[in-house]
């Protein structure tokens, strides 16, 4: 479809217009030289056949407006299209042979750029083939990095500072798909993905809290700083997470070394748990029935002490004696295999320098806001072995509630050496008003809330996962009350001398993470560019082509681009059962037959996987409003609104191309040399919008076309933009 061209039309209105006054002056003329004789018989003669002329004025206007259209198309369309598509190969690395149209000087001009076109190509295989050997070594340390992942037995995956993913291995896909609830070939992708973000299947705060005290470490010059912490995802898995940074490679000397991202390497610890669990219990059932097993063998033995005990009575009791040692032995080496099989801990403990806790909780505690805290009688010595977060949870806590319970607006926090422990006081002095030992005893036991958070924790289950002790305490000198926590000591490990750090070489780049530059949350999404979002481009297949009217999904495909790449291997390709007919006559164009759809997931299981897929990202399609209208009809029956910024190729087409006589998706690829796999299916269609889309974006720059905003607004102004479904 081409829409019509409003230069013929002015130019016919205008010749029109030119003939008819002409006529008039003419005739005009022609009245005032003759006399009142003549001018009746002239009256006569032509006032019946005025419309004759008038009919001859409009038949000479078509003749005039073919013509017209022929030397605008001649002259003046064919060299516009021969520019956009000289734009299309400056833009673009398409390589092709221009087609010479319109006039003589037109079609020379066309050869001149086959021939500017041919000495280009052959500066750019010289140019690659240097690229290429310069780039040989760069690509086999990425090799090697790439074996190196994949050989891991670790999950890793490597993320900027606001959690979007850079890398991970192929261990991590699977263990983020193990924890996937989305259906079929989908699970797991909404999950993992470049540019998608690690707090879909991690607390926030969680990781903000570890990445907190590894940046607080750098700043103190240690060389080597880790977190790790335990977390539990919607699936109900437990994961073991260890965190190390990702360094700037450009330091100035003298300066801290600042983080540019993290490294996580994950364990499911699941199983672990479950088996420590199976000990807890083997452990307590050996407990109760060793107490049952002991009374009766007490009681056996009482009655043999008797010496009147008869013989039938005495081999009875001896048989009682033989069977409960022996299923006291039975449960004993239950115990033992069990032991053997669970080794590891259930929450590990992590080394943390205690200045270091201190200041953290000082932090937290401050920002709840209405108390301020002290800290005085540290000892910047100790070493802590602790599980961070759930202490300072604790913290945290405790200091809300007696801001709010006992009146006061300021605590100290004191960490000295206790008898083979640290002691960690929280205290305060307490308030005339408030009777503090009648309020604060049995604390321990209630399930944590602070900041508005509440959790199923208690402060005896962070002092157990410690292995610790916790009490209240008054001092009778001072007056000062205060909770004591006694907490495992770790072994110095960190130099920190802040020569070490001038010392210590930055880490080599083996990949080119662009994305560790991106900073989406300074930006909203209609100033941020093109360039710099991440898309999902999609398609769907359907029953026909009057979704309103009952036409079904019968498959939806999408794939990704992340900072300008396109992610093949990251993509959505699922087929719906629409549970209804597929008409005969559609299935020759997209492949697909009733038996295919059978059993399939159904669009209420498959938009929800989808809009996960698709979460964070601006959606695209070839003619999206019918793709958008689809998913739109499903909203009352999945609850998915799919409100995400959408992008139109064929509109974006439109704006690039305005001369083009066909924006169909088959005529943009041709434009753009591309080569379709899979026509009329939707993985297909979807990879083919995907390269389309990648073409355009930098022909919309060389328009000043940058941003999200500016290519909507534009594409919103093409005639294709009015068509509805």
């Amino acid at each position: 479809m081409r829409r019509f061209d409003k230069r013929v039309a002015l130019g016919i209105a205008l010749i029109g217009l030119i003939c008819l006054l002409w006529l008039g002056a003419t005739g005009g003329l022609i009245w005032s030289t003759l006399d009142d004789a003549g001018r009746t018989i002239l009256k006569n003669t032509l006032g019946e056949r005025i419309m004759l002329l008038l009919l001859m004025w409009a038949v000479s206007l078509i003749a005039v407006g073919s013509a017209l259209r022929f030397l605008v198309s001649y002259f003046m369309t064919a060299p516009a299209r021969l520019a956009e598509e000289a734009q299309v190969l400056l833009g673009t690395d398409v390589k092709r042979q221009l087609v010479p149209t319109g006039s003589i000087e037109n079609r020379r001009l066309a050869d001149l750029f086959n021939q500017l076109v041919q000495q280009r190509e052959a500066l750019r295989d010289e140019m690659d083939a240097r690229v290429q050997e310069a780039a040989r070594n760069t690509e086999q340390e990425k090799n090697r990095l790439a074996a190196l992942m994949s050989e891991l037995t670790k999950s890793v995956v490597v993320c900027n500072l606001d959690g979007r993913i850079l890398l991970y291995n192929n261990r991590a896909r699977m263990q983020f798909r193990a924890l996937s609830q989305a259906p079929g070939v989908a699970g797991g992708g909404e999950l993992i993905g470049l540019g998608r973000s690690v707090y879909g299947v991690f607390d926030r705060k969680l990781v903000m809290h570890a990445l907190e005290n590894i940046q607080h470490r750098l700043q103190r010059g240690a060389s080597a700083p880790s977190a790790q912490f335990i977390t539990t995802t919607q699936t109900g898995q437990l994961l073991r997470a260890q965190m190390a940074p990702v360094r700037s490679v450009q330091t100035v000397a003298g300066e801290p070394v600042q983080m540019t991202g993290f490294v996580l390497m994950l364990d499911n610890i699941t199983r672990e748990f479950e088996a420590q669990s199976r000990q807890d219990h083997i452990l307590h059932t050996l407990t109760e029935r060793s107490r049952a097993a002991l009374g009766n063998m007490q009681a056996a033995l009482d009655i043999l002490e008797y010496p009147d005990v008869e013989p039938d009575m005495r081999e009875r009791l001896l048989t009682v004696l033989r069977e409960e040692t022996e299923g006291l032995g039975t449960r004993l080496r239950e115990l033992k295999s069990s032991a053997l099989d669970s080794t590891v801990l259930r929450w590990p403990l992590e080394d943390m320098l205690g200045a270091d806790l201190v200041a953290a909780a000082i932090r937290r505690i401050e920002a709840l806001g209405g108390l301020s805290v002290v800290a005085t009688e540290i000892d910047d010595s100790l070493w802590l072995k602790v599980e961070s977060f759930s202490l300072l949870q604790a913290l945290s806590y405790l200091a809300e509630r007696l801001r709010q319970e006992c009146v006061i607006n300021t605590v100290q926090l004191r960490l000295s050496m206790g008898t083979g422990r640290a002691q960690l006081d929280l205290c305060w002095t307490p308030s005339a008003a408030k009777l503090t030992d009648k309020v604060v005893p049995g604390w321990e036991h209630d399930p944590m809330r602070s900041g508005g958070e509440d959790t199923s924790l208690t402060i005896q289950d962070v002092v157990e996962r410690h292995g610790g002790a916790f009490w209240f305490e008054r001092e009778a000198e001072t007056g000062t009350v205060f909770f004591r926590f006694l907490l495992p000591l770790a072994a110095p490990q960190e130099q920190l001398e802040t020569s070490s750090v001038v010392r210590n070489e930055s880490r080599p780049e083996y990949y080119d993470f662009d994305l560790f530059q991106a900073s989406a949350q300074s930006r909203s999404l209609e100033d941020s560019k093109l360039s710099e979002l991440s898309f999902t481009v999609f398609d769907t297949e359907t029953t026909g082509l009057d979704p309103a009217n009952g036409d079904e999904i019968i498959q939806i495909a999408a794939v990704r681009i992340v900072n300008g790449k396109l992610l093949r291997h990251e993509n959505f390709d699922q087929l719906v059962d629409p549970k209804r007919n597929i008409p005969a006559i559609t299935i020759p164009i997209h492949g697909i037959t009733p038996e295919m759809v059978r059993g399939q997931p159904t669009i209420d299981k498959v938009l929800p996987a989808f809009h996960q897929f698709a979460q964070d990202t601006v959606l695209v399609a070839h003619n999206a409003a019918f793709d958008m209208r689809c998913l739109q009809v499903k909203e009352k029956v999945t609850g998915m609104v799919f409100d995400h910024p959408v992008m139109d190729t064929l509109l974006l087409s439109a704006v690039v191309h305005p001369n083009q006589e066909s924006h169909r998706l088959e005529a943009i690829t041709e434009r753009f040399n591309i080569n379709i796999l899979g026509r009329h299916t939707a993985l297909g269609d979807a990879m083919a919008t995907a390269e389309v889309f990648m073409r355009l974006i930098p022909l919309l720059a060389e328009m000043g076309i940058y941003t999200l905003g500016q290519a909507r607004e534009a594409a919103q102004k093409t005639y294709y933009a009015r068509l509805k479904y």
